[in-house]
């Protein structure tokens, strides 16, 4: 790193107990970008104040923050929001340094043990099940209810290395593995719940002038792959006092499934402590508004 003797400078000042001088300094700091981590870590290892290495983590952490948002914001901007590259950005708010080499692995070899299984003579309905048998019973990918206690829930990531996840995630995993697959199935905007839609084949909702529903076969439960019929949704529906919108059955676009789960993720920090996070995640969930 260049600058040795300036950065040196700025370092025995991090720990100055005036905060106005450490804002400056931090600030300062931060301007160098993420080259200037290692350094950070190196003194972090080498400082034996809990505070200063708090003030330091303080830094790492706003540098990690801001590549963070640069990359949302290209996201956001891009032709194509690539659903799973969006769920992996969302999981390196917490895990800054993840490699996503692994979970593309991970991905590719459910997607082609289902792959082999498929072909062009089965129903809809025979698709479903062969997906749901390779995800939830072969992988063994097990679901819990949206619990705001359990943060690795959110994040892709730990979803696949614990194989338990929620059914945001669940369901952004069932949706990624179709769009891989050419199966016409996509997360839809039923309340309260992430349901996979099984679309008819020539359904097209940029296009498609009346009911959604009409073009869509089943639906299937992303937390456990169950399948239910419209009837069943209807029913959910009922018991939830709302209406039967048409909106409720047009698939979801891939930057509202990610602001979705930016904005869930973020009711996981409700410690007056943890205020500070919970506002850079809603701060992400506006630059997809």
């Amino acid at each position: 790193m260049n600058n040795t003797k300036e950065l040196n400078a700025l370092f025995t000042l991090i720990d100055d107990p005036d905060q106005e001088v450490f804002t400056t300094v931090s600030e300062k700091i931060s301007s160098f970008g993420k080259a200037i981590i290692p350094n950070l870590e190196n003194l972090w290892e080498n400082t034996f104040s809990q505070d200063v290495q708090e003030r330091i983590e303080d830094i790492i952490h706003r540098l990690h923050y801001t590549d963070l948002v640069n990359d949302v914001t290209e996201w956001r901007d891009s032709a194509y929001h690539d659903l799973l590259v969006g769920a992996l950005l969302v999981a390196k708010y917490h895990y800054p340094d993840l490699q996503s080499g692994p979970v593309l692995q991970d991905i590719e070899k459910i997607r082609k043990n289902v792959w082999l299984e498929l072909n062009n003579f089965l129903t809809p309905l025979e698709q479903a099940n062969v997906i749901s048998s390779i995800l939830y019973n072969y992988y063994s990918l097990k679901g819990n209810e949206v619990d705001y206690s359990i943060k690795d829930d959110f994040f892709l990531n730990k979803v696949l290395a614990r194989r338990k996840g929620n059914s945001i995630t669940n369901g952004i995993i069932y949706q990624v593995l179709c769009d891989l697959l050419d199966v016409n199935a996509k997360i839809i905007n039923i309340p309260r719940h992430f349901i996979i839609a099984f679309y008819h084949s020539d359904y097209n909702p940029d296009s498609f002038l009346g009911h959604p529903q009409d073009k869509i076969h089943f639906y299937v439960d992303a937390t456990t792959g169950q399948a239910y019929s419209h009837l069943d949704i209807e029913k959910y529906l009922k018991e939830m006092n709302a209406s039967n919108k048409p909106s409720y059955y047009k698939p979801l676009s891939h930057k509202r499934i990610i602001k979705v789960l930016l904005e869930e993720l973020s009711n996981c920090y409700e410690k007056p402590t943890e205020m500070e996070k919970r506002n850079e995640i809603l701060a992400l969930v506006e630059i997809l508004s």
